[in-house]
């Protein structure tokens, strides 16, 4: 009994790291777009209104876009620092992601926030969206200190939940388009809210169960 839970586990941990994997890399060759600086392209071809009307528009995109891969991919080592590696490991893995994301990651997508397409119901989504994933963070990191390492991990979980809403938005904005064709804006206000409310309530589920 106890070798078959342990193949599942194993067995599960294994499709984890491959689709996360996956989608690490989707994220990667969106990021690489805008590398070297292109304001032509992607995302940014429909915000050349705060590309030329807002000088600091485009330093606070650039780092949330540069950051936030590096967010995703150090937050995902250090959940599973049993695989990677030392208590070390873990800690300055964690370290990197919460150094990110608060000084830099959660900060710039606030400010992207206000200006996000979809009009209001999106800017106020994405801005409590970004606090939230700041506080989280920064609640995480607190708890560490204390050496209340069981908090802890739980904060740590919901930020990283959030995290990955860069990743569950973007499959929902295909699941949509393919099924219901929508305007172009009334995605982006379905999507600002789809992208991380499932998370947060996924997370929650399983830290209420304990299964974390």
């Amino acid at each position: 009994m106890y070798l078959a839970k342990k193949n599942t586990s194993l067995f599960f941990r294994i499709l984890l790291i491959i689709g996360f994997g996956y989608f690490f890399w989707l994220m990667l060759t969106i990021t690489m777009e805008y590398i070297p600086f292109n304001t032509e392209v992607s995302f940014l071809m429909i915000k050349q209104t705060e590309v030329r009307q807002r000088p600091e528009y485009l330093s606070f995109f650039y780092v949330h876009v540069y950051t936030s891969i590096l967010v995703l991919l150090f937050g995902f080592l250090a959940i599973l620092r049993k695989d990677f590696g030392s208590k070390n490991f873990h800690r300055n893995a964690g370290k990197i992601y919460i150094f990110l994301i608060l000084l830099l990651a959660a900060p710039s997508g606030i400010y992207m926030g206000i200006f996000a397409n979809g009009g209001l119901y999106s800017k106020i989504s994405f801005v409590i969206l970004g606090c939230l994933w700041w506080f989280s963070t920064f609640k995480a990191y607190h708890l560490a200190r204390q050496k209340k390492f069981k908090a802890h991990k739980q904060w740590m979980w919901r930020s990283f939940a959030l995290t990955v809403s860069a990743i569950t938005l973007r499959m929902w904005k295909v699941i949509i388009v393919y099924l219901f064709h929508p305007n172009p804006m009334d995605v982006y206000q379905i999507i600002a809210w789809l992208g991380w409310i499932p998370n947060f309530i996924l997370i929650e589920y399983l830290i209420t169960k304990k299964l974390i």
